[in-house]
């Protein structure tokens, strides 16, 4: 009588319902296999090596996560959201499929743009990490600010290209990238017009090279020994001190070079 119960209340279920669930059920299947494939794709590429470090990549392992993990789900979720979508179209009901068809065809621009995001700030991460790397040996105060500024331009950049993604005007985005770059430009010559004027005469020095490491040289009040040279600043030691002297005091003050 029981089963008798259960086998009329199956059948008297549309098979097009049963057909949706099943879409489902192969949309938990597929999103689980895209999750585990493309995290190992991800590892195989070496991403955890490339954006060890990264404040992201940090910030995701005190939530006990990764980035890898993330990028993997943000996948795996993206097809069990196509199933769904499948699942609605082949159960047919209206109102619910007007409504979610409306949200596929929004669906892949958000995913690129999510996906464009956390790149930028992976990648912006990545970048700031270089350029203080690659600045590391300029004793200049101003050297500090660039690699922020790189950071945030990559950041910049990513918002645009995701904003364009998911309808924002691409006259306006045109509009607030060209700001920013003459912003960019406009107070990076202010803030780094000694640092320009550095670079300028320490790329003298080294083609004309008027004095090398170990030569004595007095530069103003100092006087020693040429330790190092480089394109912002020259490194001078006496009497176990080792002064920092900037390549524009060089050309504005003069040097003098001491034979012995």
């Amino acid at each position: 009588m029981q089963s008798g119960t259960i086998r009329e209340a199956v059948t008297a279920v549309p098979i097009r319902f049963w057909l949706a669930f099943g879409t489902l059920v192969v949309g938990v299947v597929l999103g689980w296999l895209t999750r585990v494939l493309a995290r190992r794709v991800l590892r195989r590429i070496g991403v955890p090596d490339a954006i060890e470090g990264t404040a992201f990549e940090r910030t995701a392992r005190e939530f006990g996560t990764s980035t890898v993990d993330i990028l993997a789900a943000i996948a795996g979720y993206f097809v069990f959201g196509i199933a769904v979508f499948a699942a609605v179209a082949v159960a047919e009901i209206e109102y619910v499929a007007q409504f979610w068809n409306a949200v596929a065809g929004f669906l892949p621009q958000l995913f690129f743009a999510v996906i464009v995001l956390i790149v930028g700030v992976l990648l912006g991460d990545k970048v700031e990490l270089v350029v203080s790397e690659r600045f590391r040996g300029v004793k200049l105060p101003q050297v500090g600010v660039l690699p922020l500024m790189a950071k945030y331009s990559v950041f910049y950049l990513a918002a645009l290209i995701a904003l364009g993604q998911v309808g924002v005007a691409t006259g306006a985005l045109i509009v607030l990238l060209a700001a920013y770059v003459f912003a960019i430009v406009f107070l990076g010559g202010l803030a780094f017009r000694h640092l320009l004027s550095a670079g300028a005469v320490g790329t003298y020095l080294l083609l004309n090279q008027p004095y090398t490491i170990g030569d004595e040289i007095r530069v103003g009040d100092v006087h020693g020994i040429v330790q190092e040279m480089d394109l912002f600043v020259t490194h001078v030691e006496t009497d176990g001190e080792e002064y920092v002297v900037p390549n524009s005091k060089v050309f504005t003050e003069g040097f003098v070079r001491i034979r012995s």
